[in-house]
């Protein structure tokens, strides 16, 4: 019996082939995500010729009016603040950082102005240096790099925390910072850096220290925590504290029961022993004390304890 072939199927009568349908199905789901990476590659293009036009714009144009209006552009697009992500902070108060960032969930992202944000953060005590950056689609990161606190200022009953430069940076918080050098005097913040270098060369005098006061605005008295006073001379104080080093290690000086050493003198050393009523005189002052002699290790405390007067004065120098 002969075998009948068999008549290929034919596409009814004005419809297209199945590869046409096929592609025009294939153009028709990628058609959304064309548009929108047409749209946010426009929304790039106009940020950043917002962006240049902020740094070569005089003052006085409205640049305020242009941010709002491609805030609400962009935001139209989807671009809007979901994550505010925050680096380097750990004394500043975070809900202080988000407040001076003055950046809420759901704002337009290219409505943040970085600039007015990061003088913002940096008008905080803790922070010196602030970053702020946008990552699209819905990121404001912010890097903050915050003082380190220094030393304790005391001034006045009132007790600071202060960094290197002597700029206060905080009044909160002091207790955490126990090991810091407390420093006395309405302007020790200034000098604190200098005198605190040249201590650094001698660590074992600078573990004694309790307290480094500044008397008259010119000069250090470091009160040590035996409660002996070591006054140092206006401007020469790393000479003193060579000095003083020598003594410590000849006559261990500082071990002795001593109220006041003085190295005002360059030429002489003034000592006073506990309960001992006469002051030192200042260098140049006429009948200035000639050097006593240095009590043995074992010679028996006065029953008269060390004068504490609250405040400070020239002759010790003593913190509050």
């Amino acid at each position: 019996m002969p075998r009948v072939a068999k008549t290929p199927r034919r596409a009814a009568p004005g419809r297209p082939p199945a590869w046409r349908l096929l592609l025009r199905r294939a153009r028709r789901a990628t058609r959304p995500a064309l548009y929108a990476t047409a749209l946010l590659g426009a929304a790039g293009a106009l940020a950043v010729g917002f962006h240049r036009q902020t740094t070569t714009t005089a003052p006085g144009d409205s640049l305020a009016a242009r941010g709002e209006w491609l805030g609400r552009l962009t935001a139209g697009l989807g671009l809007r603040v979901e994550k505010v992500v925050i680096e380097g902070r750990a004394n500043t108060p975070e809900p202080l950082v988000r407040a001076a960032l003055g950046v809420a969930r759901g704002d337009p992202l290219y409505g943040v102005s970085l600039d007015a944000a990061r003088a913002r953060l940096e008008s905080l005590a803790w922070v010196q240096r602030a970053e702020v950056a946008r990552f699209l689609p819905d990121t404001i990161l912010v890097r903050l790099t915050e003082r380190r606190p220094f030393a304790v200022w005391q001034n006045q009953g009132r007790f600071t925390l202060i960094d290197r430069a002597g700029r206060e940076v905080a009044d909160e918080g002091v207790a955490n910072f126990k090991t810091l050098p407390l420093v006395v005097g309405a302007d020790a913040p200034a000098h604190t850096a200098l005198i605190l270098d040249l201590l650094d060369k001698y660590p074992s005098l600078r573990a004694r220290i309790s307290a480094l006061v500044r008397v008259g605005a010119r000069r250090w008295t470091l009160h040590l925590g035996n409660g002996v006073d070591v006054l140092l001379p206006e401007g020469h104080e790393a000479e003193a504290l060579a000095r003083l080093m020598q003594l410590q290690a000849t006559y261990d000086l500082l071990d002795r029961r001593l109220a006041i050493v003085d190295l005002r003198a360059p030429d002489r050393l003034v000592l006073r022993a506990l309960g001992e009523a006469t002051t030192p005189a200042a260098p140049g002052d006429a009948g200035a004390l000639p050097t006593p002699p240095i009590p043995a290790p074992d010679t028996p405390a006065p029953n008269t304890p060390p004068p504490s007067p609250h405040g400070e004065s020239e002759s010790t120098g003593r913190p509050t």
